[in-house]
């Protein structure tokens, strides 16, 4: 049996109890291919203003680059499935779309708790050191969750899960423990470019790429100053993110709606009234 084969099964079960609906493991090296993939999108320009992706570059490129006792990461996803089709509002033009991630409970608050949790098991039967991450450290998520079997990296750039398609939330536990790695994920789109084709901006340039200063979802959450005029015709009634190439993943056929009730979708939150939100104070 491999070396803490044991230990890595207590650990799935837990996270399964702590509501993780995926759980996979990558070595913290054998991750070549991060720096220069990063390294080729920000020479592109394609972060925009986000300059802190270009300050934080050499933590992101490698995971010892962030912390350098790490030998073994733990990727975990939470499951966070709308319950309709989140592109019915876009129609609705004296209402705003808010991307499904943003509908309820902000998932970092939900996530690290549980993700402490998780890592202090690890500690307390490894020994090991232990962090936590969820979007909150230069940490490659995705890619890394791709190595660790959750999913693949779409022509989209999102993972995508054969259980949970579009929708999953990633939280890291990086730990210096040896633990056995999972098979990374086969690309599987296959010849399908429905994310691509769907998108109002052409914000992909090739498959598999984004420039972010093209992406709706950037614009009116990240981006410095309004909206440039050659996009706002796009932008429509999305008053926060943008899900059209997440929605339209064949994969999501085999998607669950989310049974984490804080992941569920605030009924305000659904559509809300433009013209209740314009008169909103700073408060």
């Amino acid at each position: 049996m491999p070396a803490n084969s044991g230990l890595v099964a207590e650990l799935r079960t837990r996270a399964a109890r702590l509501g993780f609906d995926a759980f996979g493991i990558t070595a913290a090296d054998g991750h070549a291919e991060l720096a220069p993939r990063l390294k080729a999108a920000l020479d592109q320009g394609w972060h925009g203003d986000m300059d802190w992706m270009q300050e934080t570059a050499a933590r992101r490129a490698t995971p010892d680059g962030l912390w350098p006792h790490v030998r073994s990461i733990i990727m975990l996803g939470m499951n966070y499935g709308p319950d309709s089709d989140p592109l019915a509002t876009l129609s609705e033009r004296e209402r705003g779309t808010i991307s499904v991630y943003a509908r309820n409970r902000d998932y970092h608050d939900v996530i690290k708790g549980r993700l402490k949790e998780l890592a202090g098991l690890l500690r307390r039967r490894s020994g090991a050191e232990a962090k936590v991450f969820v979007d909150t450290a230069p940490v490659m998520e995705k890619p890394l969750a791709e190595a660790a079997g959750i999913g693949w990296l779409g022509k989209h750039t999102v993972l995508v899960s054969r259980e949970f398609g579009s929708w999953l939330f990633l939280g890291a536990i990086f730990t210096s423990a040896e633990l056995p790695s999972d098979a990374a994920h086969e690309e599987s789109c296959g010849s399908c470019r429905r994310c691509l084709d769907i998108c109002p901006t052409a914000a992909f340039p090739a498959p598999f790429t984004l420039d972010a200063r093209r992406c709706l979802s950037y614009l009116n959450i990240e981006h410095n100053g309004p909206i440039p005029r050659e996009f706002r015709v796009a932008m429509g009634n999305r008053i926060y993110g943008c899900d059209d190439c997440l929605a339209v993943c064949p994969w999501n056929k085999f998607a669950r709606v989310a049974t984490e009730a804080k992941l569920q979708a605030r009924e305000e939150l659904r559509a809300p009234a433009l013209a209740e939100l314009v008169v909103l104070d700073e408060a």
